[in-house]
C-alpha cells in the first residue's frame, strides 16, 4: 500500500495539465452522501428528522445482557467484547441516518468527495475534532485505523481493505482513498470504519483481548465495569462533536449501562424488579401475557411497539455444511420438512408469528415465494444455472405443516429425501448411511437462550421417528463465542439481520473465504459462485432497478440453499421500558435498530 504524503506529485500533476491545456475535472465535496441518489437532508439541516432535537439530557438507562464479557476491543476476533464500546466511545468519519436506506453524514469528517464512479474517495476532516483525552484527530489516524482494521482486526474490515489500492494523506485534514476495483458501497464502508488512536496502541499487540478501553471521540467514555458483570458508560461533557447538527437530540442520557446475567430468563426477572429499566421482547407471545406485573399495572414500565420497515433477515438454525453429514441438499431439505414450524410457531409464540420466507422477505428486496424468476432476476441466473439448486429459478417455497404434532405429510417427504440421499433406516431403528454411519448430530446452544433451547426440544423429538439422534449441547458464552468463530458446531441457532441497502457486509456473511477462514459470517459454510456473482453485482449497479433485481437474485440463491431452517420474524419490534424513558414520536424508516435506542431516547421525570 502508499501511504506517502504526495503534496508535490499532487501539485506538479496539476501544473502539468495546466501547462497542456488540459481540464481537471475535479468532483465537489458534499455533506453528505447516498447509496443511490442525492441526501434527503440539505447542507444546512439542523437535526435528523427522528430525533427530539430538543430532547433533554440527564437521567439513565439500563440494560440487562445475557452473557459475559472479557474484552473491551469489539474490534477483533480474540475475546468476548463488552456491549456498548464501538457504538457508544468510537466515531466515524461519516454517521448514518436510520431513516434513509443508506445515507452518511458528515461526523468527525466535514465533506466527502468522490467521483461519478466512486474510483476514490477523499474525506476532510473537521476542526476541532478530538479524542476524550483531548488530543485532535488527525489524518495520520485515520490512516492507521483503516490499515490496523484491515489487516489485524475481525474479518468483517478486510474485504474493503483489500479492494484500496492507495491512501494517502492529501493535505493535514485530507484523506484520499483510491480503489482497485469497481464497488459503489466502498465510500460509505470507509466512512463507516471507526477512527481510534494510533498512539495509544504503540508498542501494543493490537490483535491480544485486553480490558484496556480504547479511546475514541465518541459521546461516551468507560466509567466503571467489572468484566462479566457489568459496564457503565458516563456522557462525556468536554464531547467535541455535542454541537454538531447531525447529533443534536442523540446522545442524551448521563449513563448507560449494560448489566450482564448468565440466562435469559434472569434478565427478565430483574427488568421486572426494577434492577434494569428497559427491556425488548421478542416473544409475541409472552408480550401477550407476562406484563402483569406491579410496575405495569401501576404505570411505572409502558409497554411500546415500534413498527419498521426492514426486511426479515435469517434467523433459525444452521446447517454446518463443512460436516460431510450436512453436505446433500436433500438431507438440508428433509430437516427443514420435519421441523414442524406451524405447531411449534403455536407452542412457542401462541401462532402469532408469520414465518421467514425468505432472507430478503417482508421488503421490496425479497422474492416472491414459489414464484419462478423472471426479467432481470432470471438474466442475472442464468448463467449459473447448473450449479444452482432445485428452485433457485423454478420458484421455492418452504413446506407448510398441518399444525398437528404429528406431522405425517411432512415426515414422509423428509423420508423419501434421505432416501435419494442414501440414507435408511436399519433393524435397530437407526437411519444410517451405505457406510452403516448412523445419523447423529448435536445442536450447540449458548447459556441463556431459553427460548431457542425450547424449539431445539420440539425439533429433536420430531427427528427421532426418523431414525435421527440429535442432542442439544449447551456452553457457556466465551466457548460458544470460540465455536462458532471456528465453526466447531453442526447445527445452531443463527440470527443476521439484512437492511434495506445490503453491500459489502453479503461478502462476509456469505462469500467462499469463510469456509476456512475464521471468524466471519458464514457459518454455513455456503461456497457459490452465484452467491458471490450476484453480490458484485449489487456492489457494481448503476442504479436502484439493477441493485433490486442483484439483490432479490441473492435471494433465491440463498433460500433455495436451505442453509437454515427458518424460525419466525416480527415487523415490529416490542420494548417494555420505565414511563421516564421517552423517545421521538417521529419514527426512522428502520424502527428500532440501530440509531434509535439508546441514541435518540432521553430521560424526563
Amino acid at each position: 500500500m502508499n501511504h506517502a504524503t504526495t503534496f508535490k506529485l499532487r501539485g506538479l500533476t496539476a501544473a502539468l495539465a495546466l501547462m497542456l491545456g488540459v481540464g481537471i475535472a475535479a468532483a465537489e465535496p458534499k455533506h453528505g452522501i447516498a447509496m443511490y441518489g442525492e441526501p434527503a437532508l440539505p447542507p444546512d439541516f439542523v437535526s435528523l428528522p427522528q430525533v427530539n432535537p430538543d430532547a433533554s439530557k440527564g437521567g439513565r438507562i439500563v440494560f440487562g445482557e445475557s452473557g459475559t464479557f472479557d474484552s473491551l476491543n469489539p474490534f477483533i476476533t480474540n475475546g468476548q467484547s463488552a456491549t456498548g464500546i464501538s457504538g457508544l466511545t468510537v466515531e466515524t468519519l461519516m454517521g448514518r441516518s436510520y431513516d434513509e436506506p443508506f445515507t452518511l453524514y458528515g461526523l468527525l469528517a466535514e465533506s466527502i468527495n468522490t467521483d461519478e464512479a466512486r474510483s476514490y474517495v477523499e474525506f476532510t476532516l473537521r476542526e476541532g475534532a478530538r479524542f476524550s483525552d483531548g488530543s485532535p484527530v488527525t489524518v495520520d489516524d485515520v490512516l492507521w485505523s483503516m490499515e490496523k482494521l484491515g489487516t489485524d482486526g475481525n474479518p468483517r474490515y478486510l474485504g474493503a481493505w483489500k479492494k484500496i489500492a492507495s491512501s494517502e494523506a492529501v493535505n493535514d485534514r485530507t484523506v484520499r482513498f483510491t480503489f482497485n476495483t469497481v464497488d459503489r458501497e466502498l465510500p460509505l464502508i470507509l466512512g463507516l470504519r471507526p477512527i481510534l488512536k494510533k498512539a495509544q496502541w504503540d508498542g501494543k499487540d493490537f490483535t491480544a483481548s485486553s480490558l484496556e478501553a480504547p479511546i475514541g471521540s465518541g459521546p461516551y467514555i468507560v466509567d466503571s465495569f467489572d468484566a462479566g458483570a457489568y459496564i457503565s458508560y458516563k456522557r462525556n461533557p468536554d464531547w467535541w462533536g455535542k454541537a454538531l447538527p447531525f447529533n443534536r437530540g442523540q446522545w442524551n442520557f448521563d449513563e448507560i449501562r449494560y448489566d450482564y446475567f448468565g440466562d435469559g430468563g434472569v434478565v427478565f426477572e430483574a427488568f421486572k424488579g426494577g434492577a434494569i429499566t428497559s427491556y425488548r421482547e421478542g416473544n409475541a407471545a409472552k408480550w401477550l401475557t407476562n406484563y402483569d406485573f406491579p410496575a405495569v399495572t401501576a404505570g411505572d414500565v409502558v409497554k411500546s411497539e415500534i413498527p419498521h420497515q426492514r426486511p426479515s433477515g435469517i434467523e433459525g438454525f444452521v446447517f454446518n455444511t463443512r460436516k460431510p453429514i450436512f453436505q446433500d441438499w436433500r438431507v438440508r431439505e428433509a430437516l427443514i420438512h420435519t421441523f414442524n414450524f406451524e405447531f411449534i410457531n403455536q407452542a412457542i409464540t401462541g401462532g402469532t408469528q408469520p414465518r421467514i420466507t425468505s432472507y430478503f422477505g417482508n421488503s421490496f428486496l425479497g422474492m416472491e415465494p414459489g414464484a419462478p424468476a423472471t426479467g432481470r432476476v432470471a438474466e442475472l441466473l442464468a448463467p449459473f444455472k447448473s450449479e444452482l439448486l432445485p428452485g433457485a429459478l423454478e420458484g421455492y417455497a418452504l413446506p407448510v405443516a398441518d399444525g398437528t404434532e404429528m406431522n405425517r405429510k411432512n415426515l414422509r417427504a423428509a423420508t423419501a429425501l434421505l432416501e435419494d440421499a442414501g440414507w435408511t433406516v436399519g433393524d435397530d431403528g437407526m437411519l444410517r448411511n451405505a457406510e452403516g454411519t448412523p445419523f447423529t448430530f448435536q445442536i450447540t446452544l449458548v447459556q441463556g437462550a431459553d427460548e431457542v433451547a425450547s424449539i431445539a426440544a420440539i425439533f429433536v423429538e420430531a427427528l427421532k421417528p426418523l431414525g435421527i439422534a440429535a442432542t442439544i449441547n449447551t456452553v457457556d458464552s466465551a466457548q460458544y463465542k470460540e465455536r462458532t468463530t471456528n465453526y466447531d458446531f453442526d447445527m445452531t441457532h443463527y440470527i443476521r439481520s439484512l437492511s434495506l441497502s445490503p453491500g459489502n457486509e453479503q461478502m462476509l456473511y456469505w462469500g467462499s473465504a469463510g469456509v476456512t477462514e475464521p471468524g466471519t459470517r458464514n457459518w454455513m459454510g455456503m461456497n457459490s459462485s452465484a452467491a458471490e456473482a450476484m453480490i458484485s453485482a449489487m456492489l457494481s449497479a448503476p442504479d436502484a432497478t439493477e441493485f433490486t433485481a442483484a439483490t432479490q437474485a441473492l435471494d433465491r440463491v440463498l433460500t433455495s440453499g436451505r442453509y437454515v431452517i427458518p424460525f419466525w420474524y416480527s415487523n415490529v419490534s416490542r420494548l417494555a421500558h420505565r414511563k421516564e424513558l421517552k423517545y421521538p414520536e417521529r419514527l426512522p424508516l428502520y424502527g428500532d435498530w440501530i440509531g434509535f435506542q439508546p441514541d435518540t431516547w432521553w430521560y424526563q421525570e
